[in-house]
């Protein structure tokens, strides 16, 4: 385990670019021994060295290579967004204020950012108070609600994340040189994913890599895709937006697919052909939530023909709980083709005969602006895409 001492890791990077421990210790302004002593941790805490040493300076190993291109991803975008606060932050600010002031904002709450930590609740309010202090201005204003973080506080919180986010990262490549596992990848699933792309990648991964740590999220777009942005969930699978909701997610399709209509198997339609949409109007619906971009091809199909949208309607992005309604009523249902194939396969549900040419929606990746993932990130994405490949080719 490494240590996040950000005063080490601004060394290391200082004798890196400039290949010499007294150069880096004048620009860190620090004694050369402190840089030895800075250096010889870092190494033991990797447990091999990061530099060759020479007459000629001081040059990275391929770990070393692998250790610097994270941790100066990491502390540009740290440093860049803390010199917009206030200059000297970039050398005061510590990772245990940075960890306080990022529960702070998630939790809005002094205590409950402590409890949070496993801290006590001055220790968080006197780490919000220095940062305060250097910035020369409040980063919480208080409301009804809590403690709010202001704007440049939401900036600051957003990319000390990503920052820890690279360090388990440059944790994770490490760990590869010497055939250990560590970090672990956590995937964001929407509805589509969790029967059709998702668990083949995950069984071939898990062959593949047996102890790696994988942690599968389930949740709204909305929240997964907060997630993706802060660092907390490497990458999310599911249906695309157009447009894209903000620039710092990229997004890669993988297939399309279509919407389904289903009904219980015994329905009173399920023996009708080309039926109108003006039939199903009145029926009661399960459909999946406001919002999505299924529901708004949902309800475009209804709209483009000129009638009323069905008003009778549950929110339900499950199959599974989408089966169990509809077996007990004769409700309607609206999902994805691919998440509604095995059970309209295994007689469970039927396919309704519709007169509705479904466009395709696009189902694939997004991810953060600039990841750079890790080798074992790196084999689910391709695993995940060569199931989708599959997927695309049925």
């Amino acid at each position: 385990m490494i240590s996040r001492n950000l005063r080490h890791f601004r060394v290391f990077l200082a004798v890196a670019q400039l290949q010499s421990p007294t150069l880096a210790s004048a620009r860190c302004r620090v004694s050369q021994p402190a840089v030895t002593q800075c250096l010889g941790k870092l190494e033991g805490e990797v447990g091999h060295p990061l530099f060759h040493r020479s007459r000629q300076g001081f040059f990275l190993t391929e770990r070393g290579r692998v250790f610097e291109m994270r941790l100066r991803r990491a502390m540009d975008r740290l440093d860049a967004t803390l010199a917009t606060v206030a200059p000297r932050l970039s050398v005061t600010v510590t990772t245990a204020q940075l960890k306080a002031l990022i529960a702070m904002v998630e939790t809005q709450n002094f205590t409950l950012a402590a409890r949070s930590l496993g801290h006590a609740q001055p220790t968080v309010h006197r780490a919000i108070r220095q940062i305060e202090q250097e910035a020369v201005r409040p980063l919480f204003e208080p409301t009804t609600f809590g403690m709010v973080a202001t704007r440049v506080c939401q900036d600051m919180a957003q990319a000390g994340r990503l920052a820890f986010s690279e360090f388990d990262q440059a944790e994770a490549d490490l760990a590869d040189f010497d055939g250990r596992e560590a970090g672990r990848i956590v995937v964001g699933s929407l509805p589509l994913s969790r029967s059709v792309v998702l668990p083949d990648a995950l069984a071939q991964f898990r062959a593949t890599r047996p102890k790696h740590l994988v942690s599968v999220v389930d949740g709204t777009y909305d929240d997964l895709l907060g997630g993706v942005r802060c660092g907390d969930i490497d990458f999310m699978i599911g249906a695309l937006r157009d447009p894209l909701p903000i620039k710092d997610v990229d997004q890669e399709a993988l297939f399309e697919d279509s919407l389904s209509v289903l009904a219980r198997p015994g329905h009173a339609l399920t023996s009708e052909r080309n039926i109108p949409l003006a039939t199903l109007v009145n029926f009661l619906w399960a459909v999946p939530r406001s919002g999505a971009p299924a529901r708004a091809q949902f309800d475009r199909a209804f709209e483009s023909r000129g009638l009323p949208v069905p008003v009778s309607v549950l929110e339900c992005g499950s199959i599974l709980l989408m089966r169990e309604l509809l077996s007990r009523t004769d409700m309607l249902g609206c999902i994805s083709w691919q998440q509604a194939e095995a059970e309209v396969a295994n007689s469970l549900l039927v396919r309704l005969d519709v007169d509705v040419a479904w466009t395709g929606r696009p189902i694939g990746l997004t991810y953060r602006h600039g990841w750079v993932p890790t080798k074992a990130q790196t084999l689910m994405l391709d695993l995940v895409r060569d199931t989708a490949r599959r997927v695309a080719a049925v």
